[in-house]
């Protein structure tokens, strides 16, 4: 007889993702037309799992945004810094170039940051396409450290984009408003409380029907909580390694 566990509650999301369609595959294999409730509890878990697939790659993408983001600010930031440190030097070459540069930079300010996205990315822009001017390359080379400073932004906000364009694809393709997390517990209810509790019935009274996709839903079920319990177990070990 198999021995089914549930699915760890404490599982992440993308966990609970790769392990329920796993189930879903398997159960796919088979010809399980004439059995209406198993085919009833996956008709459940199917759509779930996909809206769940939704919210993640959704939330990712949202993360990623604000990395690049971040990217940016910081960017945008250490250029700012490096042309007031060249202004308040007392070589002359170094102030006139931070002078002719910073002419660009205040139209903008540092409070770019602080604008929306779409609103930073169009002042980004046009503070680049400024930049990229043949009149001011001269001053731009005449401070150390500036030219790469700005390339890096230039790539920041190309970097940026792409993943903008990736968080609109996102949203366009998820209209729920639920959360990776709250969809998660609705998945680990179905597979825990209705597919499991129903392969632990089904497998004792049929064993040659039910015996095989129990056994396999078992052995996702454990490889999963496996997985869990060694990243539970990492911190400590971590821990005494470096003591």
């Amino acid at each position: 007889m198999v021995k089914l566990n549930k699915l760890m509650s404490n599982s992440r999301a993308s966990e609970v993702y790769s392990a329920a369609n796993r189930m879903i595959l398997e159960f796919k294999t088979g010809d399980w037309s004439t059995e209406t409730k198993l085919t009833s509890i996956f008709n459940e878990i199917e759509p779930l799992n996909i809206s769940l697939e939704k919210a993640i790659n959704q939330e990712k993408a949202i993360s990623d945004l604000e990395v690049k983001d971040e990217i940016r600010d910081g960017l945008v930031q250490n250029i700012y810094y490096t042309i007031k440190g060249f202004l308040h030097s007392p070589l002359a070459s170094f102030k006139n170039a931070a002078e002719a540069v910073d002419a660009i930079f205040s139209r903008y300010g540092l409070e770019i940051i602080n604008q929306s996205y779409s609103v930073e990315s169009g002042f980004v822009k046009s503070m680049l396409s400024e930049f990229s001017g043949a009149e001011i390359q001269t001053s731009i080379d005449a401070l150390p450290g500036l030219r790469d400073l700005i390339n890096s932004l230039i790539t920041a906000q190309t970097d940026f984009e792409t993943a903008r364009v990736a968080y609109d694809k996102a949203s366009a393709s998820d209209k729920s408003k639920e959360s990776a997390t709250e969809i998660k517990k609705q998945v680990l209810a179905s597979v825990n409380d209705k597919l499991v509790a129903y392969l632990k019935i089904m497998s004792i009274m049929d064993e040659s029907t039910y015996g095989i996709l129990a056994d396999t839903v078992s052995k996702i079920i454990d490889d999963n909580n496996e997985q869990v319990k060694k990243r539970r177990k990492k911190p400590t070990a971590e821990l005494n390694t470096n003591n």
